[in-house]
């Protein structure tokens, strides 16, 4: 939880917390040939609810009929056993959102589902497309109208052009036009479709349960299912699942594989295991590269603000040998409406989120280690409530470099202006917060600590190098008004 606040009021009358700071764009759940597709679905969304907190939807198909539910709200608030007994079918595709090109609007919630030659085609994607003003320009001069704002539709559109060719042929002409970052699933016919795009932004793997065929944005919602990983679906790759089993399809594109690194400083659940690598482990080795780069830095206690902090705070803790404290306790329950304060009772919002723990602060030497800093303004708040709760000295170091670049590949902090470290310079940060002093884990450093090599990530957010060209200077690429 961080630097903005963001609070969704949902149908029910619900206030829900879904978090502060960068957000995803959504997460896909996918499967093939289970009696209880729909059910499994609503699961594997559960598990990825982290990834969208807007809309949540599932489209089922049985063979014949093609079902769908779609609304705004959190998963366990847009389904219910009733509906979830309507979905009937073996093949499901599901959907979390968060808005990155188009509005938070019902009809932009997806899956997405079209009707073409009398066959129903969803969609659920995850990331963002680069070139969408311009591929929407010239498909509606051919003829194409469309339904929503969304980069996504744009891909149903493309795919429709060639589909007289055939399935394989339509995904292996139509995908390549897109360019940006993609994840998708596509249900289309009696076929369930998962693709990626070439640099491999967003994470989507394979698995398998009792016969049937899962996907999915991370393997955290295949282990709640109990499904089986199998492997991820890799960049440029097309897997079609059908009645003939599964069949993979490579698009011509040799490119260097960009995975986008905050999926592991930030986005994916620890528990989950994306690009090769677990996510928790991960973020141990950033703490510790912190107290590498950070040897000089001397206090009394390590802590996090929960929960974005924890993990890489274990692995500073570990490696810095300052001891690791949870110096302050979250409200699990924030976010249900309750009963607003007097004007006398002071940052009530804050405090109702997090508490500090006085006994444990006071008089105290303080690392605060984070995951990222974006605009500032929640951990400045935060940091005046340490010091009220008496600690001597406030540190923070923060395991990744500076956002200064904003993202075009599906992370909602693409205005430049919204980046403290791209308007400010450190000192200014550090002030504006209240720190005794601020450290920000170097880029080299960062990456050393993946095992991975330099090209194997996009780096965009920090230095400002885009792997794939962007069209336009665009706040979430939006396409109202193209």
């Amino acid at each position: 939880m961080k630097d903005s606040e963001a609070t969704i009021y949902m149908p029910s009358g619900l206030t829900v917390d879904r978090g502060t700071g960068p957000r995803e764009a959504c997460g896909i759940f996918a499967v093939y040939g289970h009696p209880d597709a729909a059910k499994l679905c609503y699961f594997g969304l559960y598990a990825l609810q982290h990834r969208g907190q807007e809309s949540a939807g599932v489209v089922v198909k049985d063979g014949r009929n093609v079902r769908e539910h779609r609304q705004m709200g959190l998963v366990a608030e847009v389904f219910n056993e009733k509906i979830l007994e309507e979905l009937s079918g073996d093949i499901a595709l599901g959907h979390v959102r968060y808005s990155t090109t188009g509005s938070s609007l019902i009809k932009n919630a997806q899956p997405f589902v079209a009707q073409f030659s009398r066959e129903s085609i969803a969609i659920g994607h995850n990331g963002n497309l680069t070139n969408a003003l311009a591929l929407r320009n010239t498909l509606e001069k051919s003829g194409s109208i469309f339904q929503t704002t969304m980069d996504s539709e744009i891909i149903v559109h493309l795919l429709v052009r060639y589909l007289k060719d055939g399935l394989e042929e339509a995904l292996l002409k139509a995908l390549p036009q897109a360019k940006g970052a993609y994840s998708l699933g596509i249900l289309i016919g009696d076929t369930l479709v998962a693709a990626r795009d070439p640099n491999g932004f967003r994470p989507l793997c394979l698995g398998t349960l009792n016969g049937s065929w899962i996907v999915s944005s991370e393997t955290c919602a295949l282990d709640l299912v109990e499904a089986e990983y199998v492997r991820d679906v890799e960049p440029g790759e097309i897997v079609l699942i059908n009645k003939h089993g599964l069949k993979s399809l490579k698009m011509d594109a040799l490119v260097n594989h960009t995975f986008c690194i905050f999926e592991y400083i930030y986005f994916a659940r620890p528990d989950s295991d994306i690009f090769g690598h677990n996510v928790y482990s991960m973020r141990k080795r950033f703490g510790a590269r912190l107290a590498q780069e950070y040897s000089h830095l001397e206090a009394d206690v390590t802590m996090p603000f929960p929960d974005s902090g924890n993990y890489a705070g274990l692995g500073y803790g570990e490696a810095s040998g300052i001891p690791f404290e949870m110096g302050i306790i979250r409200n699990h329950y924030v976010g249900r409406t309750f009963i607003q304060p007097s004007q006398s009772m002071r940052d009530f919002g804050a405090r109702v989120k997090l508490n500090p723990v006085k006994n444990l602060l006071q008089g105290k030497r303080v690392v605060i280690i984070e995951d990222s800093i974006i605009r500032g303004t929640t951990s400045r708040t935060r940091i005046k409530t340490l010091r009220e709760a008496g600690a001597k000295e406030v540190h923070m170091l923060v395991s990744c470099p500076p956002h200064r670049f904003p993202c075009y590949y599906g992370i909602d902090f693409s205005s430049k202006g919204e980046l403290a470290a791209a308007r400010h310079d450190l000192n200014w940060v550090k002030d504006f917060i209240g720190l005794d002093s601020l450290g920000y884990l170097s880029l080299e450093g960062m990456v050393a600590a993946t095992g991975l090599k330099k090209p194997s990530f996009c780096l965009a957010c920090f230095n400002g190098q885009y792997p794939v060209p962007v069209e336009a200077e665009m706040s979430k690429f939006s396409l109202e008004n193209c």
